[in-house]
């Protein structure tokens, strides 16, 4: 199957205007349309949203009729629709049910010939699905007719370019089938295999890539013979399997935190040993360690090059989806050496967050 990039992303929501606002106002989108029963969506509002090479679409039921009532009834807020580009998205359709996907919704065109776009939605984990986007023009609107776009572009240099990855926790028992399934049905590749011991928990994590390397899934999932950890606690929170988080890509993480900390971004802190030993363990990762440390920014490095990183706090109530900023300078992981960190950082958040409450 011709997998060639993420075409977008759709999260439910219960207030379309209001999280469509906080991405905007956080992380620099750009409000590129709307939608709603005026323009021939049904039971729902839709704000599309874009900067660079990402598109987010963020949409609300009208009452119980669509199906982001009930996503967010049982989830709350997260990522619904994963889209992907698709030379031919009625093929792609043909080729994941034949193989085994669940369908979900049939091909849909919109739009004159010509500058048509078609949708065809399969089941992907949880209540997640795969959106098939075939554009005839690579211009062409969203989904003409349904969203009335602004004429509002993105910015070319907005902090954020693209989407490198989804974090996907999946309950206990549910990795290895979760990952042959995107090798059977989408024809994705394992590209790599970790087990994660933190203290007294542990993990397991698969990732699985597209052909293209364009569309990338770090699949995780808790060790319950160990203690309960924050892999737990998100299929608790989340019931079920869902996106933990959806890492955007930045040419400058330095610059892009410090933009998103001014416009209210709250980043998860790293105990000051971590950068004590960084020089010794990393030598030079071309980003000063007083600038690494001054802004929480985890470092790693691989066989290709650097790899920078920070994650967000999650300010949903269920404390569930999060964000993730990476800058690539060469490195093809995902920061391995930093899952601890991150681990003891989420922790430490769950701690105040529980603290706060009693």
């Amino acid at each position: 199957m011709d997998i060639l990039s993420i075409d977008h992303i759709e999260l439910f929501a219960e207030d379309a205007e209001r999280a469509a606002a906080g991405l905007r106002d956080s992380y620099g989108f750009t409000v590129a349309g709307r939608g709603g029963p005026q323009t021939g969506l049904p039971d729902c509002r839709s704000v599309l949203l874009r900067q660079r090479d990402i598109t987010v679409l963020v949409t609300s039921a009208i009452g119980g009729g669509h199906r982001a009532a009930e996503y967010v009834g049982r989830h709350g807020e997260g990522v619904a629709v994963i889209g992907l580009a698709v030379p031919d998205a009625r093929e792609a359709f043909a080729k994941a049910v034949e193989r085994g996907a669940a369908p979900v919704a049939p091909p849909t065109e919109f739009g004159p010939e010509g500058a048509r776009v078609t949708f065809a939605s399969v089941a992907g984990f949880g209540d997640v699905e795969h959106r098939f986007t075939s554009r005839e023009s690579p211009g062409a609107p969203f989904a003409p007719g349904t969203i009335v776009e602004t004429g509002a572009a993105a910015s070319p240099d907005g902090l954020l370019r693209a989407i490198d990855h989804f974090a996907v926790c999946v309950p206990a028992g549910e990795l290895g089938p979760t990952i042959r399934h995107y090798q059977d049905v989408f024809g994705f590749e394992q590209t790599f295999e970790e087990r994660i011991i933190v203290g007294s928990q542990a993990m397991d994590s698969k990732v699985v890539q597209s052909v293209s390397r364009q569309v990338t899934l770090t699949v995780i999932e808790p060790d319950t013979t160990r203690a309960p950890g924050q892999i737990d606690a998100f299929v608790r929170a989340h019931d079920g399997a869902g996106v933990q988080h959806v890492a955007f890509l930045t040419d400058d993480i330095a610059s892009a935190v410090r933009t998103c900390s001014e416009r209210g971004v709250r980043f998860l802190t790293t105990p000051g040993a971590y950068y004590d030993d960084l020089p010794g363990r990393l030598g030079d990762v071309e980003v000063p360690v007083d600038d690494l440390r001054e802004l929480n920014i985890l470092a790693d490095r691989d066989h290709s090059g650097v790899l920078l990183q920070i994650f967000t706090e999650s300010r949903h109530p269920r404390g569930t989806l999060f964000y993730e900023l990476i800058d690539r300078r060469g490195a093809r992981t995902f920061g391995s050496n930093n899952i601890k960190a991150l681990y003891e950082a989420v922790s430490r958040q769950s701690a105040a967050n529980e603290a706060g409450r009693i």
